[in-house]
């Protein structure tokens, strides 16, 4: 991450807003969220605006959902961030930007979900209606929905890390659900419409049950074992297998054993952030440590 030179702030935003949208322009802003690529700004009671600052492919993930998600977003359960305009590079800031609708809730990480049965059902509802064959000339995955195989430096390197903290007590466990995960049968349907980047802090939650997904940057098309790991990665123990009894049409068993794999990665990951915050260093989350660790007991 590198945060980008230009500093983001109310009255930046405001100007941005003057110059290309004057109609939003009197709507009071306030910080919502920093995050991986972008930064989060709520315009009024009922709109957001989002801006680029930490990556340089955060760019494209913004006008991809600009150009996609609209079209989605009317077919899904739970409400999400549909793009609503568009800001172009300017003098002012010479990146795109988006305003989308604000979606209310907590999210996951901070305020689990802990209503199983309504949980599991609201995440193979959404799964199930967002998983369905892509659209031509959908974005290719860069990553999440493509090979689980193609992450085995990832998954190796962050295993090892974890390990020699302390922080998986059983090697041998994890190690033995990813293998089981790559040697299964690829993926062999059409390129299925994902979201894919389903960890705690991008689902939002009210009363113990999901009320909302954010953050489609990574919309793609692909293998939809990789959304099929938040099962793991978000619902309370026990629930998973309410969950693939719900969604449509049940997952096989190779699948069910690529959707252990990445939950595997995705749990590794969210075990190293959450350690780095409990440490206090950079990128560190401390609250996204206890699903991480809930997640790899479940599949292991």
């Amino acid at each position: 991450m590198r945060p980008t030179e230009i500093e983001i702030t109310a009255e930046l935003i405001g100007d941005l807003l003057r110059d290309q949208h004057p109609d939003l322009a009197d709507r009071p802003l306030r910080l919502g969220a920093r995050g991986w690529d972008n930064q989060l700004w709520r315009l009024g009671d009922d709109l957001a605006v989002r801006l680029p600052w930490a990556t340089q492919s955060a760019d494209e993930l913004l006008r991809k959902e600009h150009t996609w998600l609209p079209a989605l977003a009317p077919h899904l359960p739970l409400p999400v961030p549909v793009p609503q305009r568009l800001g172009e590079p300017s003098e002012r800031f010479p990146r795109p930007w988006i305003v989308t609708t604000w979606v209310p809730g907590a999210p996951a990480d901070r305020s689990p979900a802990t209503r199983a049965a309504e949980a599991a059902d609201a995440l193979a509802a959404f799964l199930t209606a967002l998983h369905r064959p892509a659209a031509d000339g959908a974005p290719v995955a860069r990553f999440h929905g493509g090979l689980l195989a193609d992450g085995a430096e990832m998954f190796a390197r962050q295993l090892a890390s974890a390990t020699e903290t302390g922080l998986i007590p059983d090697l041998d466990a994890v190690r033995a659900v990813w293998e089981d995960a790559t040697a299964a049968p690829r993926w062999a349907g059409p390129p299925m419409w994902l979201h894919g980047d389903l960890h705690p802090a991008n689902v939002l939650t009210t009363d113990g049950t999901f009320c909302g997904v954010i953050d489609f940057g990574d919309l793609c098309a692909g293998d939809p074992a990789c959304d099929l790991a938040a099962a793991w990665i978000l619902l309370p123990d026990g629930a998973a297998d309410r969950f693939h009894a719900a969604y449509e049409p049940t997952p096989d068993a190779a699948t069910l054993r690529r959707a252990r794999g990445w939950a595997a990665l995705k749990a590794l990951t969210c075990i190293l952030i959450g350690d780095a915050g409990v440490h206090g260093r950079p990128g560190g989350k401390p609250t996204w440590g206890p699903p991480g660790h809930a997640a790899l007991r479940a599949i292991t």
